[in-house]
Formats: structure tokens, C-alpha cells, sequence
């Protein structure tokens, strides 16, 4: 079995559907944004201190590869592969509602570093912040339907500020590089 196909070759790629588009689409640009993410996810769940935060990770992973379908399915397929909803994002606020109640809240930006898992936190939060303004743009020139994804992307990006600061609470390091 080989590994490619060279159907791309020409900078296209197919869509969930018999649409292809070019490598170059703010579609495309939206997927890779996520697949990004988690990669990244994949360092921090790798490298992480909590089984806690591991845990949550790997299904936030999981998540984003449901959040991947979406965007690359076609409008006649959309209906079908729309997998994000309200609950996801309700999911994601009692998360961050529980993790709050588990760290103090530094009222300064803080400087990422303090630990390497908490940097990488960080670095993924960016990523997901990044995906969130792709994503923004794909809804705002209508070629997604789901105001559920950029919710759940905004979300995510709140969850993982506390999550970088619980993971460097539990390293015994803390957040002591803040911004004054």
C-alpha cells in the first residue's frame, strides 16, 4: 500500500464530498491551524505533570479532529458532519469553572517559561487563538455554518490559560514571571 497518491500534486485537495479546492483556501488554511493544535497538544499531554491534564487533552485532541470534519466537510455534507454543539462548549466552561477554583488568578499578563509544560500550555493557547481568528473568518464569509466552533475554540483558548497556570502551581514552581 503506498502512502500517496499524488492527487495533490497540482496544489489541490479533496473536501468530505466530491468538491476539491485549492491547498491555498482559507478552509485549508482553518484545517491546518487545527491540525497545529494538536500537535502541539501532543507535546503538552506528552510532557505534562497531571494525568489530570493529560486526560483532558487527549479528549480536546479527539475534539478538534471532530472540529477538523466539520470544516472540511462540503455544504451538501455539512448537515452530516456537524458534530459540534452547545454541550461541547458547556463541557469545556465547567472545565475552566473547575480548574479556576484550583489557582489563583494573577491580575498581570503572565510571561510564559516558568515550566516547560506551562510554556507549551501557553504556546497551544496561542495556536488555538489563532485557529479561533481562521475560523472567524471562514464564518464570516459564510462558508461555515457553525457558530458552535468558534465558541468552542474560544472557549478552549480560556481552559487553556488555566490550565498553563494549574500546571505550573502543581510543578511547585508557580507563575512567578508576570508582567508588571
Amino acid at each position: 500500500m503506498d502512502f500517496f497518491t499524488g492527487s495533490g500534486d497540482a496544489g489541490e485537495t479533496g473536501l468530505l464530498g466530491k468538491e476539491r479546492v485549492s491547498k491555498a483556501s482559507l478552509r485549508i488554511e482553518v484545517i491546518g491551524c487545527l491540525d497545529e493544535t494538536n500537535a502541539a497538544l501532543g507535546i503538552v499531554r506528552s510532557i505534562s505533570q497531571s494525568k489530570e491534564i493529560q486526560k483532558i487533552i487527549l479528549e480536546i485532541q479527539r475534539q478538534l479532529y471532530e472540529v477538523m470534519t466539520e470544516v472540511a466537510a462540503t455544504e451538501e455534507n455539512a448537515k452530516k458532519f456537524a458534530l459540534i454543539n452547545e454541550e461541547h462548549i458547556l463541557q469545556v466552561e465547567q472545565m475552566i469553572n473547575q480548574f479556576s477554583g484550583k489557582v489563583e488568578i494573577p491580575k498581570e499578563f503572565i510571561v510564559p517559561g516558568d515550566t516547560t509544560s506551562g510554556a507549551f500550555i501557553s504556546f497551544a493557547r496561542t495556536l488555538i487563538r489563532k485557529s479561533e481568528r481562521k475560523m472567524t473568518e471562514l464564518y464570516e464569509k459564510e462558508e461555515i455554518k457553525n457558530i458552535q466552533l468558534i465558541r468552542f475554540l474560544n472557549r478552549l483558548s480560556s481552559l487553556f490559560f488555566v490550565l498553563e497556570l494549574y500546571e505550573n502551581k502543581i510543578s511547585g514552581i508557580g507563575n512567578q514571571t508576570l508582567v508588571k
